[in-house]
Order: C-alpha cells, then structure tokens, then sequence
C-alpha cells in the first residue's frame, strides 16, 4: 500500500516521504493515528498544499522535545522498594514506577516515552534509563534504586 508520511516516523521516513508498507500496518496503524495518508493523486494535491503547515508543526515538535531534553538530562530521581539483603527487589520497578517518581521529582515523563531494553530493575543500585522524546532526540535519566528504610 502506497502513502504519504504526515511525521517523521523511526525506521521508516521523514514528513512527505511516500512510501510502500504492508497494507495492515497502514489500515490498523498510520492511517488511524494521522501519522500518513493514501497516496493517491487528490491525497498529493493536498499534502502539497498544506507541506508548509507540516513543516512548521514538526519543527515545533523537534524543538519542544529538545527543550525537554536538556531538562531532564543530567536529572536523578530516587525510588525507594522493597529489599532483601543482598540488595535483591521483592518485585520489580518498571516504566510505570519510573514515570510516577519523575512526575513527583517534577519531571514532565510518561511510561511510553521511556526505554529499557535489558527490562526492568530486579535488583538496588543506579541505573541509566533513555528517554524517547521524538525520533531524532533521547535524554538519559539516572535512576536510584533503593531499599526502602
């Protein structure tokens, strides 16, 4: 199926790029969403009429998510949990707890935004967490982990 990126999508293309992608993938996900139109001929038509208006969104989103950016790096949230003693977690801390504490610290973050490829923490200790704001900018997070007193 043939469209038209709205936004610059990771691993795929930047606004305007038309682009070939598996008819579900289009149906299910990028034309509900708003991220791509058809590219039909009336669908062109239109896209280049209205490519300014685009550009001009995206670049406010690029700098909305820098400026987010350089205020969560170099940032450090604290979360207290449960511990044995060997510094094992009776459980584990995820996205949604790391959200939560970064809400409370004052940091504007939601779970979606946030990646942990290894999973998430089962033990104490300090790690660097990676903050997806947009698909050209990440912020790194340092994240404590500490037993709860």
């Amino acid at each position: 199926m043939n469209i038209i990126l709205l936004e610059k999508i990771q691993n795929l293309g930047k606004l305007g790029d038309r682009i070939s992608v598996k008819s579900g993938y289009a149906r299910n996900y990028l034309l509900p969403k708003g991220k791509a139109v058809l590219a039909t001929p009336q669908n062109v038509a239109i896209f280049e009429e209205r490519r300014a208006a685009l550009e001009k969104a995206e670049a406010e989103l690029l700098a909305k998510a820098q400026a987010r950016s350089e205020a969560i790096s170099g940032k450090s949230i604290t979360i207290s949990v449960k511990a044995g003693e060997e510094g094992k977690l009776f459980g584990s801390v995820g996205t949604a707890d790391i959200a939560e504490a970064a809400q409370q610290a004052g940091i504007d973050l939601t779970r979606q935004e946030i990646r942990m490829p290894d999973g998430a923490f089962r033990n104490t200790g300090t790690y660097e967490v990676e903050i997806h704001l947009h698909p050209d900018i990440d912020a790194q997070l340092t994240v404590n982990v500490v037993t709860e007193e």
